[in-house]
């Protein structure tokens, strides 16, 4: 492996999330498009409809095979709350920033929910050295999915 390709986020309002990770977190969108997913067996509130999704491409980097976030909507089924730290399963995503403390307020002047205000940590388990620090910082988006940021300080 060397490297990761995307990370994928179930959204239950995608004009709500679009705001969040495009106008508040910068992200990029550079697909927005509804998909037909035959194969895929969705709880609907309606039965029996074949799913479809709409999904919203957003990249944080310029350039070919860029790394992206994917928001994924299905209108209509019902989805448990996302997993929070101390449950097993991917329970966040994080993101290395070079303006953790500017992001922080913007985020926190809108209102978005901290679980983790920003905190200067042992950068060892990032694989820096005994001496180096980061700051990091852990978010809810709309719907509740932990996003982490980290800057190397």
């Amino acid at each position: 492996m060397h490297g990761v390709s995307h990370v994928a986020v179930g959204v239950r309002d995608m004009e709500k999330s679009i705001r969040f990770y495009r106008d508040l977190l910068g992200l990029r969108v550079v697909l927005d498009e509804v998909q037909d997913i035959g194969g895929i067996r969705a709880m609907s509130e309606g039965g029996g409809a074949k799913p479809t999704r709409r999904v919203v491409h957003l990249v944080w980097q310029e350039g070919d095979w860029a790394p992206f976030v994917v928001l994924s909507e299905f209108r209509g089924v019902q989805s448990p709350p996302p997993p929070k730290l101390n449950h097993v399963g991917v329970n966040h995503f994080a993101l290395w920033v070079d303006d953790l403390r500017e992001r922080a307020a913007k985020l926190e002047q809108a209102g978005v929910k901290f679980q983790l205000a920003p905190s200067e940590v042992s950068a060892i388990a990032y694989g820096g050295g005994k001496h180096d620090k980061v700051l990091t910082c852990i978010v809810e988006d709309p719907d509740g999915t932990l996003i982490q940021f980290d800057q190397r300080i």
